[in-house]
């Protein structure tokens, strides 16, 4: 049976887009192609463009995320901006409210700011970036309340404020990949992003946690849910799962320790895997739609039909940025086809 066709129709698509760095290119390549891609999403129609924090990461050049936001706001028009996510524990709350200010003073009214609690990274890494890890689950609540005091107008007696930073209109949201994020984002009355395009397990229970306990608030009057996809969209179903098998070779790599860049695409992936890590891709990659035009809008209309999304962050892992592109505008061209059925 068909999705209905109007499911697609209404949902905002944003893209995710992690700065892939494939075999035989550069970061500085991987950060071109990311401004090429948000210029291309901007002129499609997509509301926002999130890049994220990852670090020791060698297939991923976003390291650098409010640097790599600059570079990119400053190639677009419209779209929206922001970090999906900043990684909050590995950072002051002043330093990222003063990085973000300064975003929105030179992109006024586009400027977005995911927050998370994982370290975007390894253990080593994180030493590195937090010189210890001492901590709680309660510090990053806190963290996250902080740093939107800091955007609020000043007050002429306050002693420590962000220039630029206070009086910003920044977008917060609270990411996540548990309930532990759903219930921060429903307490703080703020949208909420769950990372369901490499962490579906515990989806719905977030959802439903973040639902039942929203409180509205001054940045936002009631819930509002996005949830990451992987969609590979091409001419045809065997050139779609084609493009998927660069994705799927990079999660076999890092669950076996082998991070790198991203591989070029391969016939029969998955019919070289053994069972362990075929049943590894299908449950983290469980939040992919990849094929044709069809496939793709009646993949996309199920899963915003049985989840309830508001809006929905999709990723696209694709070796050629010419097809990541193509894959894009196939999703955009799929929706507006549904707009005007």
């Amino acid at each position: 049976m068909k999705a209905p066709a109007h499911i697609f129709r209404m949902i905002p698509l944003s893209v995710l887009d992690l700065s892939p760095i494939p075999e035989g290119s550069t970061p500085g390549d991987a950060l071109r192609n990311s401004r090429d891609l948000a210029r291309h999403a901007d002129a499609l129609g997509y509301r926002r463009f999130w890049m994220a924090e990852h670090h020791n990461m060698p297939g991923i050049a976003s390291a650098a995320t409010a640097v790599a936001l600059a570079h990119v706001a400053q190639g677009t028009q419209r779209i929206r901006i922001g970090a999906g996510g900043i990684m909050l524990p590995n950072h002051a709350p002043l330093v990222i409210a003063e990085q973000f200010g300064t975003l929105a003073a030179l992109y006024p009214g586009r400027i977005d700011l995911g927050l998370g609690r994982a370290p975007g990274t390894d253990q080593v890494a994180a030493s590195a970036l937090r010189r210890n890890l001492a901590g709680s689950v309660d510090d990053f609540p806190r963290d996250v309340v902080e740093l939107i005091d800091y955007f609020r107008p000043a007050d002429p007696h306050q002693a420590l404020r962000a220039v630029p930073g206070a009086g910003e209109a920044v977008e917060v949201w609270i990411l996540g990949s548990s309930t532990f994020g759903a219930q921060v984002a429903a307490y703080l009355g703020l949208p909420y992003a769950f990372a369901s395009h490499f962490a579906p397990a515990q989806m719905m229970d977030a959802i439903a946690v973040y639902r039942d306990r929203f409180r509205p608030s001054e940045r936002l009057a009631a819930p509002h849910v996005m949830l990451g996809v992987n969609v590979f969209a091409a001419e045809t179903n065997e050139e779609a799962r084609w493009l998927f098998s660069s994705l799927q070779q990079a999660f076999v790599n890092l669950r076996r320790g082998r991070p790198g860049k991203l591989p070029a695409p391969v016939e029969g992936f998955e019919a070289q895997l053994d069972r362990q890590a075929r049943a590894m891709l299908d449950a983290a990659l469980a939040c992919s739609v990849v094929g044709s035009r069809e496939t793709v809008r009646r993949g996309v209309a199920d899963f915003v039909a049985r989840t309830g999304a508001d809006e929905l962050m999709v990723t696209a892992q694709i070796f050629d940025p010419a097809a990541r592109l193509g894959s894009f505008a196939l999703l955009a061209e799929v929706q507006e086809m549904a707009v005007t059925a």
